[in-house]
């Protein structure tokens, strides 16, 4: 397995649309291994194909505070949501930096897993707004894009400052 580079924002490759997966093989396989991997040493609880610039309908989630219960989503349709509840969210491709945004309180979702099988999940709460957090990635959006022009442009400003500082 391998660590992978993870993009930041607003790296304009976290804007491509991903492509549905048409055959999961053994590269697909090793894709998810990597992004498990790659998300648990970050550490985060969630990570789309698109943040590591593979632009395929996929993303790993655990929520658990043990790490011991990966989700994989591939080609994940939203089925239904109800209701609307702010939470505060992060981002691996915007490190450091927290913000309130409103997400469904409760979705069901349908996907397949590694092994093509495909099966429905209804969830709320903290799962509920990762794996929403994850298929807007797959549509080429990032959860600072739902903020007001004023804090997304103080956000970018901060980034920049952070990058030139890094340098």
């Amino acid at each position: 397995m391998a660590l992978l580079k993870i993009l930041h924002y607003p790296d304009e490759r976290l804007h491509k649309v991903a492509k549905p997966v048409g055959q999961i093989t053994s590269a697909t396989r090793k894709l998810i291994r990597d992004m498990a991997e790659t998300m648990y040493a970050a550490p985060g609880v969630g990570l789309a194909a698109t943040q590591v610039d593979v632009h395929e309908q996929i993303f790993v989630s655990d929520i658990s505070e043990d790490h011991n219960e990966l989700r994989v989503f591939i080609n994940p349709k939203l089925i239904s949501s109800t209701g609307v509840e702010e939470c505060e969210e992060g981002c691996l491709s915007v490190p450091g930096v927290y913000e309130k945004v409103q997400r469904c309180e409760r979705i069901t979702v349908q996907a397949m897993n590694e092994k093509g099988e495909t099966f429905t999940l209804e969830a709320d709460g903290f799962l509920a707004v990762c794996i929403q957090h994850e298929m807007d990635h797959l549509k080429g959006k990032v959860f600072v894009e739902y903020l007001s022009q004023l804090k997304l442009s103080r956000i970018k400003a901060k980034l920049k400052k952070r990058q030139r500082e890094a340098m």
